[in-house]
Parts: structure tokens; sequence; C-alpha cells
């Protein structure tokens, strides 16, 4: 992996009004990788990913792609990004291999590399059997996948993917993802917002988390996970009746809030952050010998690293912010 910034920003401000809708956001994006950014709607992901593709000028702040400022050389930035949105945006009355045929042509391709390119995508993204039939007659997933089609024509060094996969059945969105890594593979950067923590979790090399325009945590998944806790305990207990008092032993032993599951037997807490590893192991063993002097049996136990919606959760939580 290079350490060439593919995209770099640097207190990026854009208002609407009376709203702030990014307030002073820092990013720097390695080439070659999927970057994350994570956060509600409403965080101001889409106007961010808006502003490097220089579809709205920044209020505040620079923003460079491959060292080009998007403001003051916007036709060079423009020749190297592409951008898929949250909604399709090819014609639906066309069929598949129309739509990527008319945009290959608008991009500069003859006729038969137009066709030659659009049979390529196609079979590349397991479209060739609907090839022929009208966009409004997909699925959401083959939708999806036209459209990241469609942004790939010509290569881009650079990549905007704006919540790919959002109302996608767990199929589809598997195709989407399949396919943002096999793009990567190529060379392209991809800049990937979503509020779905398991896609930043299963495609992101790194990750902003980002809320009400500000950028509030940065880091791989491990340091992310690790900025909140050294390990998440779960735990199932034989008699369910006795829960309430182990959840009064585990918060004492372990020094943390104790969650109760929806299964009635169930409770997690996460460790303290300051822990390392095996400092939660061994706070985690002791907490375990209590609940066992006290009489009450632990039937399954598992301790491991937070989740990144356990992440997002105590983060979110610190800013004072329901997720």
């Amino acid at each position: 992996m290079s350490t060439e910034l593919a995209i770099e920003t640097t207190g990026l401000v854009k208002v609407f009004g009376d709203n702030r809708a990014v307030d002073g956001i820092d990013l720097a994006v390695p080439t070659g990788t999927v970057y994350g950014v994570l956060g509600p709607n409403g965080a101001g992901k889409t106007t961010v990913v808006r502003m490097l593709a220089t579809l709205l000028r920044p209020d505040g702040g620079t923003a460079r792609v491959f060292g080009k400022d998007v403001v003051k050389e916007a036709d060079a930035v423009r020749s190297r990004v592409s951008l898929t949105g949250q909604y399709a945006s090819v014609d639906e009355d066309l069929t598949g291999v129309e739509n990527l045929v008319l945009l290959a042509r608008l991009l500069g391709h003859s006729k038969p590399a137009a066709r030659d390119r659009a049979a390529q995508l196609l079979e590349g993204f397991g479209l060739s059997e609907a090839a022929a039939k009208q966009v409004k007659n997909y699925s959401g997933g083959m939708r999806r996948r036209i459209d990241i089609a469609a942004s790939i024509l010509n290569t881009p060094d650079v990549l905007f993917l704006d919540e790919p996969t959002t109302g996608l059945d767990p199929r589809s969105r598997n195709q989407v993802w399949d396919i943002v890594r096999a793009v990567v593979a190529h060379g392209t950067t991809v800049l990937l917002t979503t509020q779905y923590l398991d896609e930043a979790d299963q495609l992101a090399s790194r990750i902003a988390v980002i809320d009400h325009g500000k950028v509030i945590a940065e880091g791989t998944k491990g340091e992310l996970k690790a900025s909140v806790g050294a390990g998440t305990v779960h735990l199932r207990l034989r008699d369910g009746g006795q829960r309430a008092e182990a959840q009064q032993v585990l918060a004492l032993a372990l020094n943390a809030e104790v969650q109760l599951d929806a299964d009635p037997v169930a409770l997690t807490a996460r460790v303290d952050g300051q822990s390392t590893e095996q400092g939660a192991a061994e706070q985690a063993g002791r907490a375990l010998a209590e609940l066992a002097r006290c009489g009450i049996t632990v039937d399954n136990f598992s301790l491991g690293q937070p989740s990144l919606d356990e992440v997002f959760l105590a983060l979110t939580d610190k800013k004072g912010v329901a997720a």
C-alpha cells in the first residue's frame, strides 16, 4: 500500500443557513485502500463526498485529490474521480447494455469500444443475462451493480461510494462488497460512506466516525475498538432469576456498566478501555470467580473485542448524542 494520499482535507466546512453540515473535518486517505466514513443519517457524510467530487463548493478549509485542489483545480479533480450516489442514476427505461453503451459514448469511447466495455462490465458484475432488460425491471441489488458499473466505465483513480447498499438484502449487499474489493484490487481508491457498521468492518482499512459534521474518532478497526475497551464480556446464566444479582456482582468486579440483553439469561459488559488484552482477561477471570463465590452459575462465557456497533455507541455516547 502506497503512503501517497489520494484525498486530504484540512478544516473542511460547509454551511447551509444556520446548519454547519460539515464542521472542520480533517481526512487523510491513502491510495489503493477503502476508507470508510461512518455515521448516522444527517452526520454530514454525503456533504463531504459532494465537496470532494466538486459538486459543492466548501465554505472553509481545503480539500485535495491527488494534490489537486477541489476548488482551484476542479477539472483536474473531475478527470480522476467517479461518484456513485445513494440512488441509482441510470435511465430506468433503457436496458442495462443501452445505459452502459450510452454513457461510454458520452465518455468518448467509439461505438465498438463502448459495446466491448459494456459487455465486459456486464459479465464481470453478473448482469449478462439481464443486459437486454429495462433497468426498471432490475432488483435493488442489480440496480446498484449497474450503477457502480456505470461509474467505472473509465477506471477512476478515486471512486466515491455514498451509502451503496442502503435498502439491499444481505445477498445483494455481499455482491456489492465483492465488487468494491475487486475495484480496489485493480488500484482504485474507494471512499465509502455508510451507516452500516458491519459494512465498514468488512471493507475499510481505516474509518473516520463522524457525527454532527465533526470527526469524533479515526483509525483502523483495531484502533477504534481498542479506544473504547480492551474487550467485551458476554455471558449466559443457568438461572435467569439471578440476573439482577449477577449484574450487580459484575458491575463491581469489572468496574463497568453491565447491560441486560434481550435474552433473559444474558448479560454484556465492556471491560475498562485502559486495560490491556491480558489485563481484560484477568479482570474477567476475577469476575467469574466472584460470580461462582456468590453461587451464580454461568453456562456460557466469552471475552472478545468490542464490535463496531459497541464502538459507535460508546463514541456517540461520549458526545452526548443518541445513535
